[in-house]
Formats: C-alpha cells, structure tokens, sequence
C-alpha cells in the first residue's frame, strides 16, 4: 500500500492538487487521502478509477494499484472495517455473536469454522488474522470510546465448546475493566426491549460524522442518512438503558465464567 500511496501522492503533488480537492473528487476526506497516501489504508476500486482519472494518470495509478495486496475481508465488509479503523467513537448491539472487536483467537476460529458453506483451511486462517488485527483499535492513541450491548444468549451459547467460551467470558471482563470500553449485557429475561430490529453499529468519523452499519447475511451497507442514523442512535440509547449496567453486566458474565 505504501507504494501505491507514494505514487498517488507524488502525482497530486505534480498536479498541484491539495488533498482536500482531490479527495472531494474521490469521495474521499482530506484525512482519508492522507491515510492512503501513508500507506495506512486500503483504497477502494472507486478510489483508484476516480484518482486515475483526477490526476490525469490513469495507466500509472491502475499499474500501482496492480501490486496492492487486497483485504482478506468479504468485499461488503471492506469499507466498514476502512471505517471501523479510523473512527473514534463505536456503538455495538450483537444478537448473535460475540463482536469481532473483543474476540478471542479460540472463538474467533471457532465462528469461521462454524461457517457454511464452509471455508478452506487457508481462508479461515486468513480471515482469523484479519479479525483479530482489528483489535489494535483497542490499544490506539488516542483511545476510542467504545460501548458494546450483548445479549445474554450470545454468551452462554458454548461455540468452540466450554474452554473456549470461558476464555471469551474472560476476555470481555478484561477489556470491560478499561476506561474508554463499556460492556453490558441485554439479560434474556427481560420481557422485550428496542432491540428487536436486530443487531447495529454506530460509528463517529474524526470529522464528527455519525454513520450506522447493518449487516445481514452475507451483506452489509453504510447508512450516512441522517434521518436513519438518528433513528438508530436513538434506539441504541433505549437499548443502553434497558441493558445491565456496566457494573451489574461484568458480575453476570463473571458469574457464567464460573459456571464453567
């Protein structure tokens, strides 16, 4: 990426575009522009037709972006973890698995091999280190504030079997313990709640834009509509507050553990 980063910079600068033109015309923010020109994100096809197109140098930038090792993510996912990556503020509501962000490696290999049709050997292995790669959000400087909300079920469903599991159930008391991170649990005997529509992500860009992410079944999409997202920010506060607290949360999942 650094390469091909290298390039489109040295063009736009030839050019006498600033990032923030160029960007305009990509779709992309000056910041945006900035990380790909480090090398320190993955540019998207839409990037490369539009910079090759901007700069005037189309055969020079489709020649370097030939030599870009692409994600081993699934092509609807590409853009959120691009999101995910640069974002400073994360919402989750899970339903159904243990977010990716706080996995460990053992349920994590456990999720993909739970897959079907099922994956290769040399595509879960690639997946799994993607996964957890993401996990350095966690370390970042500045840190990201980060709230997940889980239902119980998730965690008491034994994928990868016991060990597994209550390694899971430790990780999340480990991470919970972190100022920047709040870990709380949609209890199951709770009679209904605003999270019936499923499972959300909501994200805040360093331009202070907020951004939802809905994922199906093998698709996912991006909503920057602000009606929507308000809509979801909304319910995700609804969600927050008929949850356990952050306290009540870790003595249940620490409770589970010991169940073990």
């Amino acid at each position: 990426m650094r390469m091909f980063g290298a390039v489109v910079r040295a063009l736009r600068e030839a050019r006498g575009g600033s990032r923030d033109d160029f960007g305009a015309y990509v779709g992309y923010s000056a910041s945006q522009v900035a990380m790909v020109e480090r090398g320190e994100r993955m540019p998207s096809a839409r990037f490369v037709a539009r910079a090759g197109e901007f700069l005037g140098a189309r055969a020079a930038v489709e020649a370097a972006a030939a030599h870009l090792e692409r994600s081993p993510h699934p092509s609807w996912f590409g853009e959120y973890v691009e999101r995910e990556a640069e974002a400073v503020g994360l919402c989750v509501y899970d339903t159904h698995l243990v977010n990716g962000l706080v996995q460990t490696e053992g349920y994590a290999r456990a999720v993909l091999n739970a897959r079907f049709p099922v994956l290769e050997e040399e595509a879960i292995e690639r997946r799994l280190e993607a996964r957890l790669s993401r996990q350095v959000l966690l370390n970042r400087v500045p840190s990201i504030s980060l709230s997940f909300v889980v239902e119980e079920w998730v965690l008491r469903r034994p994928m990868g079997g016991s060990a597994v599991l209550k390694g899971q159930l430790k990780r999340l008391l480990e991470v919970g313990r972190r100022r920047n991170v709040s870990i709380q649990v949609m209890p199951t005997s709770y009679e209904g709640h605003a999270g019936v529509d499923g499972p959300m992500t909501l994200l805040e860009t360093p331009e202070r834009q907020l951004l939802a992410y809905l994922e199906t079944q093998g698709n996912g999409r991006i909503i920057d509509d602000r009606d929507e997202v308000s809509v979801l920010h909304t319910r995700y506060g609804m969600i927050r507050t008929q949850a356990l607290t952050p306290g009540d949360s870790a003595e249940l999942i620490e409770q589970m553990a010991g169940e073990l």
